[in-house]
Parts: structure tokens; sequence; C-alpha cells
């Protein structure tokens, strides 16, 4: 019967009236005791019960690596990777949108561990959030050894898909209700890393203007050197139906994986072996092409550092008769390693870039190589793995910032708060995990949200009602919604000296409806500010404020600490011993927000 149902497809297929991404979604689906139904374009599909709690987007997709998915080493093509989980992202996205939906973007993936033929990778796709008509996806890979029973993280990344309707259409995705405590994490941070996409661009200018103009070429004792130009390559592709998916356009997986062959290839002539791919920076898709269209692809190194090479690739389209000039596409930039045979980076050739676009080239690759650092560090580290206080500057102020309001969204979002004491209209949660202890203090106040907000950002002024504070200096307006400041407070240490901290302060307005106004603090480093020997340099890990409007004139307001160990003697005091201190803190707190609600309105009005 099985054979008889593959027999039709591969007729139809023969036929034209099916495409292989059509027998891809049956796998996909049928698997899961889904059935097909005709939906408008933005209705959600409901989740069948075979689901058992599972995410109603999640798509699951096996696939043992074969001979003719491998490199000449026998491990499985970066590129042929990336067919499946754009694949795999794309039918998450079609599900939760019922309609078709196309790739707009990919964000950086960090390749951690090769896959060898006969081993089968696991994805796991399901979408984080919708917002009007585009998506986020997060991408789950991994390994399987069949033989070994091993499993083993190959990578994590996240995709934005935007729904297409009919021509002329705009399509509007329902919002999406996350269900466990993973997905309100991801659902939460889902804003902050749009966010970050969307000034992606604008960081690396800012990082190039205050770079010095003439940045000299790097120079190795005995290293061979080789002219960029030498590491060219130009290919062409045509796209035929097989490469297109069930709209006629070019699918984004294959675009992906013709780029990663050029760049392949441009990174071999660079250094004479068979390089490895170990990060890609961000897919941006700029435009569609369709069947029929010829794909120009364009890589060459844009600069070789000691142990790993950038690779600038584009994809540029042009039609049969064309008639009109080439199209660009796509563009991305992908590290390489050369690794020995004890699988350790080899020290690579340099490179000379020509005058002109080429040294500039040279230099962006330079600023990527540390904007991409200070991502990887600030961002993906584990929260436990990122120092109390990490050093502020202007490269890596994007990503503190986000890894500062990440870190209190995914406190919000922890399932197992416990309440440990009710004193009237102020209620103290506290939550244990790992060596940490986190408290949650929380009350409503008849102010509106976005002026209980405005008043608790602005840290110059939290000594009017928290008597652990003496001062707070502005050091720095980063941004409308990033500040750094120097705050004096009045709790002694153990060394029985008054204690003072170096805070990032960053704010947030709701993205959407029923998400909170956040400010959220973590202590930074400055050379401006250095510790002084007659106070004692303390740090904040994680904390700050969420505000949720209850109505026109009334909100929850909830402030958050994860304690570090140099806190916990302040904390258990105070909530371990079930005092009454942080009760009239809070108290204290509404009391000033009420009192100055009024000025804040008139200050409003007269701007």
């Amino acid at each position: 019967m099985l054979s008889f149902f593959w027999l039709r497809c591969l007729l139809k297929m023969v036929k034209g009236s099916i495409v292989p991404e059509d027998i891809l979604s049956f796998c996909c689906d049928g698997l899961q005791g889904s059935t097909s139904c005709s939906r408008e374009p933005g209705e959600r599909e409901e989740a069948p019960g075979a689901m058992g709690g599972r995410s109603p987007t999640e798509v699951q997709m096996s696939q043992l690596v074969l001979p003719c998915h491998t490199n000449h080493r026998g491990e499985l093509s970066a590129g042929q990777l990336l067919k499946w989980i754009d694949t795999a992202a794309c039918l998450s996205a079609e599900r939760h949108a019922g309609c078709p939906c196309v790739t707009a973007s990919m964000d950086d993936i960090y390749f951690e561990h090769t896959i060898s033929v006969g081993q089968v990778v696991n994805i796991k796709a399901k979408v984080n959030r919708a917002f009007n008509s585009s998506m986020e996806v997060g991408i789950q890979v991994s390994y399987e050894d069949l033989c070994s029973g091993k499993h083993c993280s190959i990578c994590k990344a996240y995709a934005t898909f935007v729904a297409q309707g009919p021509p002329g259409t705009k399509v509007k995705l329902k919002p999406l209700a996350p269900q466990t405590e993973e997905e309100k994490i991801e659902h939460s941070i889902a804003a902050e890393r749009r966010r970050m996409r969307l000034v992606h661009k604008d960081t690396l200018k800012d990082l190039l203007t205050r770079s010095p103009r003439d940045t000299e070429l790097e120079t190795r004792d005995g290293s061979v050197v080789v002219p960029a130009e030498k590491t060219r390559v130009e290919s062409v592709e045509l796209v035929l139906p097989p490469h297109a998916n069930h709209q006629g356009n070019t699918f984004g997986g294959q675009i992906m994986a013709w780029m990663e062959n050029v760049a392949t290839i441009a990174a071999s002539r660079l250094c004479h072996a068979h390089p490895t791919l170990r990060a890609i920076e961000m897919f941006h898709f700029r435009g569609p092409s369709q069947v029929g269209d010829r794909l120009v692809l364009k890589a060459i190194v844009n600069n070789a550092f000691k142990n790993s090479m950038e690779v600038g690739v584009c994809a540029e389209a042009y039609d049969q008769e064309m008639s009109v000039s080439r199209r660009h596409i796509n563009s991305a930039f992908m590290t390489f390693v050369v690794l020995d045979e004890e699988g350790r980076p080899r020290t690579l050739p340099m490179v000379v870039p020509q005058p002109g676009d080429g040294e500039r080239r040279y230099r962006e690759a330079s600023a990527r190589k540390k904007i991409r650092l200070d991502r990887k560090y600030v961002v993906s580290c584990k929260q436990n793995e990122v120092p109390l206080s990490v050093p502020w500057d202007q490269s890596n102020k994007v990503y503190l910032s986000y890894n500062n309001v990440s870190a209190l969204k995914t406190l919000v979002a922890k399932a197992n708060w416990a309440l440990a004491r009710e004193k009237e209209k102020v209620r103290i949660y506290t939550l244990e995990e790992d060596k940490f202890l986190s408290f949650r203090i929380e009350m409503s106040v008849r102010i509106a949200a976005g002026q209980a907000f405005s008043l608790l950002s602005d840290l110059r002024r939290r000594h009017e009602w928290d008597r652990h504070y003496a001062s707070a200096e502005l050091v720095q307006q980063v941004d409308e919604d990033d500040a750094i400041y120097h705050v004096l407070s009045q709790t002694l240490s153990h060394e029985n000296k008054p204690q003072d901290f170096v805070i990032l302060a960053s704010r947030r307005k709701p993205c959407d409806k029923g998400d909170p106004y956040v400010v959220a603090f973590r202590s930074v480093t400055l050379p401006t500010h250095p510790a002084c020997p007659s106070f004692t340099r303390g740090e904040t890990l994680c904390s700050g404020f969420c505000v949720w409007p209850e109505g026109e004139e009334t909100s929850k307001v909830a402030y958050y600490n994860q304690a570090t160990p140099g806190y916990l003697a302040y904390v258990t005091t105070n909530v371990a011993g079930l005092s009454s201190g942080f009760c009239a803190t809070f108290e204290a707190c509404e009391r000033f927000l009420l009192k100055n609600k009024d000025d804040l309105i008139a200050r409003l009005r007269d701007l």
C-alpha cells in the first residue's frame, strides 16, 4: 500500500501536478496524523488531539544522512542542512498562518558539530511569536547516532517568515498563545530579537564610523599573502521547477545552499584545503526570484584572521530577456575554518584587499568579527556563563541591552514562583533555582501603566521612595531606551562600607497587547567609573520592573530581583525572614507614584 502511494506521487511529479515539497509536506504532516483542509489566510490551525500538548505550530523532521548529502569527508554539507532547516521552518510558519509563507531572514547560525553519513538529523521548528504579517520561527537541530544512541546539539536558529495572501492583500496574523514556560520565554524574547534585527545595520555603521579610516593590514610572521581577487568566485544557476516552492518562487533554502557552495569555493582558493563552515551571519532576502530566472552567485574572501576567514557572498537574479538590470536577492557573510588531522584550526594565509571596495570589505569584516564575538558572548551564552558586570562600549551596546531585557523577561516567565507573604495589597513571591534566589514583589496601583513606567525608569528619583538608594547620577544617555547610572547605596557591605553600582537601565514599551512595560537593570563596567576605595563595588545580575495595564487608570506594578551571592544576606533578612522591609518599601513606591502622576501629566501636556 505504501509503495502504491509513492508510485502515485512519482507519476504526478512526472505529469507536473505535484512538486517535491508537497511530498515532504505529506511526510511531515502525515506522520503526525493531521489532515489537510482549506483555511482562510491568517486563520490558525487548531491543535489536533493527537499532538498531546505539543504546540500546534510544531513541525518535526528527521532525515537520514546519505552519501548524496555529504561532502568529500563524508560529512553533511551545510547547504543541504540549510535546505532542511528552511523547509521545516516554512512548514511551521504555514501551519500557523494558514496560507503560503516566504523566508524573510535567517538569524546568525553557529554550527557546533559536523554530522557524518549514516547519522540522523532531527529538526524541530515552531512559531515563537506572530507579529502583524510576519512571525519568528525557532529551529533546533540535533543529530542522532543510531548505533551508539548518542544525541548532540548542532545549532539553534531563528527565521522570520512573512505570510503571503492573494495579490494586493495583506495577511493579518492571529496572535500566538504560548502555553509552556519555554514557549512563554521565547514568545517574550522574540520581540527583543526583532528589535535587534532592525538595528543590526546601524550597529555596524556606528562601529565603522568610530574605527580608524586607514586600517592597517594584519601582519603575521611567516604567513603566506594572497590577493583577495584570487579568491573571487562567480557562478550562475538556472532556476528550474524542482528549485521552486509551492508558490513558484525560488525556494529560500535552495538559494542559501547555492550561496554556501560558492562561499566554500572562495574559501578553498585562499587556503588550498577543504574548509569547514563555522558560522553564518544573518541572511536577509531582499526580493523573490521565480522559475526561469538566472541566479548569479558571487563570493570573495573579505578578510582572513589567524584561524578563521570571512567570505562575503551575494545572489542576484535576472530573467531570460534581461529586460531589466540584475535584482539583488540576498547577501550573507560566512565564517570558515580549516581543521588539521586532530580537529584543531590551522593558521591561515593573509589577504591583501584591492584598493577601494576591497579595502572597505576588509574593514567591515574586522568590524563584523568584533560584533559577532560580542553578540555570541553576550547573547548566546547562558546566563550563568556571563560575568555579572560586562564592559560596556559602543560596539556591544545593542547586545547588552538585549541581554538585559531578555534576562528580566525570562525571569518573569518562570512558572514556579511561590507566594511567601501577602500584606494588604503587597504580595511577595520567591523562586529558588540552582544557586539563585529570586523574588517578586507586586501590587495594583491607581495609575496609568505608561505613567508608572516613566516614573520608575528614572533612577535619579529612586531615592525618593527606596531608602536603600542614596543617589543616582546619570553617566550616559545611550539612546532613547538605554541609560547608564552610577548609584550610591546606603546599604553597608560586609566590609562595613557603603556600596556603589554602575547600572545599565533598559526601557521597553509594549510590543503588542498584553505585553508589559519593562524597565530592566544590570551591572556594567565603565573605564570612567572604576571601583573606589571608599565604596564596595556591588553588582546586580538581573532586576527591574514590569508594569501591566489593568485599566485606563490602574496598573499592576511588579519588581523582580535575581539575587547574587553577595546580595543574599539582604534578601534573607527581608524574604526568608518575612520582614516587613520589602512591604514598607513598596508601599512607599505606591505613594511616590500617586504623588507624582499629576505632575507628570502636566509636564507631558507642556511638551
